[in-house]
């Protein structure tokens, strides 16, 4: 039996193509959701245009007939737009009727009672949630880019399997043999780390990484600094395997604050861009301008004192990595070695030889990764951090943002690789805080 699905605002906003994301059930819009649209379209961020998109959406269906009585959809659903008059029922005493979101739960309660079908209303505001249980409402999240069920779950990209010793004494000799399947039960993503331990005594051990085109573990090569950087634990020599592996280009570091995933990146980028005989000609450096209130229109200056504020932990990192010397930080960025730039101003840049950073990359939507990552052109690697645990953005949560998805997407393809970080390392304060708060 078809559903009726009733999207709230929010929901648009998340993903202007979402009417297409409900089969061939129905979908109601209430009118005041236009409103809101309406209100929206202004905004120069993503959210303002999925508003803009949704309305021209909503303006070719148009064409195909009247939305109040209801037009059909090419997955077959239908989708009709309801002002709040054509509802009959009262309006429930508790809810202040000034408010938008209490309209729509208003509309959804009466729908409800008085159809046959089951009414769904659909929104990302989790307070709208919490009332609808309270009401009695029906209601779901939109979960179109959840790729997994909880943070625990997402692909971390090191395994550890028990082995003989006389294998983990051939991969020292060999340095790089056929990968073991009668080991390895599950399966295996490209680039995976496999940490072999001795099955016996468990000393003995080995850390390879698993090579998908020749279908081979290999030794992980000894990274002793990049760019006077020392890696402190296993996951960081990963980090930096990947990283400094041409083949690769897209990798993901995931972790808490305080394991390193951006002065990693930092240092590789560096060492990498700034070598003698350096393949890239710059590092591009970027996270999203995630702020409560004003957009980066809003402060003075060029796009790098516009940046200044979101980028300071980045900086902090390179002037560390500089040895404190700002002068030195100063004439790269001025030089254009090191390129600051906005999220908001990469759609429609092809960025080719380069290192490309993007930090707090969870609070990405999969629509606004994808734009970033299309824009990578020839020669060019680009490297994702955050903290999925650790978001900012409304719409978002640890299982559905860009970059969760970005490294349960890519972990099957040989172009790129992932690597969750588990050790503070910027202080013994840091990592207790970031383990018990």
């Amino acid at each position: 039996m078809k559903k009726t699905f009733i999207l709230d605002t929010n929901v648009l906003l998340y993903d202007a193509d979402c009417l297409l994301s409900f089969k061939d059930n129905n979908i109601i819009i209430p009118l005041i959701v236009l409103e809101e649209l309406d209100d929206h379209k202004r905004r120069p961020d993503e959210v303002g245009k999925n508003a803009r998109k949704s309305v021209r959406t909503l303006d070719r269906l148009r064409e195909k007939g009247s939305l109040s009585e209801g037009i059909d959809l090419e997955n077959g659903g239908t989708l009709t737009i309801l002002g709040s008059e054509q509802i009959t029922c009262p309006f429930p005493s508790d809810l202040d009727r000034s408010s938008v979101d209490n309209v729509i739960l208003a509309m959804t309660k009466c729908l409800q009672e008085t159809r046959e079908e089951k009414v769904v209303l659909v929104t990302k505001d989790i307070n709208v949630r919490v009332k609808c249980d309270a009401l009695g409402i029906n209601c779901e999240d939109f979960n179109k880019h959840k790729i997994i069920e909880k943070s625990e779950g997402l692909y971390t990209g090191v395994r550890r399997v028990d082995a003989p010793q006389s294998l983990i004494d051939r991969i020292y000799a060999e340095r790089e043999i056929d990968a073991p399947k009668d080991l390895i039960q599950e399966e295996i993503y490209a680039n995976e780390f496999i940490v072999l331990k001795d099955e016996n005594s468990g000393q003995g051990s080995a850390i390879v990484r698993y090579i998908r085109s020749t279908d081979t573990i290999r030794l992980i090569p000894e990274i002793k600094s990049s760019w006077g950087l020392v890696p402190r634990n296993k996951e960081q020599k990963f980090s930096f395997d990947i990283l400094f592996d041409d083949s690769i280009k897209l990798i993901t570091l995931v972790g808490k604050a305080g394991t390193g995933k951006t002065l990693l990146a930092a240092s590789a980028a560096l060492e990498q861009a700034f070598s003698k005989n350096s393949k890239y000609k710059k590092v591009v450096i970027s996270r999203p301008v995630q702020a409560v209130g004003k957009d980066i229109g809003y402060l003075p200056g060029d796009i790098y004192d516009k940046m200044a504020p979101w980028i300071a932990p980045i900086r902090d990192n390179l002037r560390y990595l500089f040895g404190d010397d700002k002068d030195t930080l100063d004439m790269y960025i001025e030089s254009g070695k090191i390129e600051i730039e906005a999220i908001t101003y990469i759609r429609g840049r092809s960025i080719s030889d380069a290192i490309i950073i993007i930090d707090e990359a969870q609070n990405l939507t999969t629509h606004e990764l994808k734009t970033i990552i299309t824009r990578v052109g020839e020669n060019t690697k680009i490297i994702l951090t955050g903290d999925v645990d650790q978001i900012d953005n409304t719409y978002l949560d640890a299982t559905s943002n860009g970059l969760s998805y970005t490294v349960e997407k890519f972990k099957e393809y040989d172009i790129a690789a992932h690597v969750t970080l588990l050790k503070g390392e910027r202080s013994e304060l840091a990592s207790l805080g970031a383990q018990i708060l």
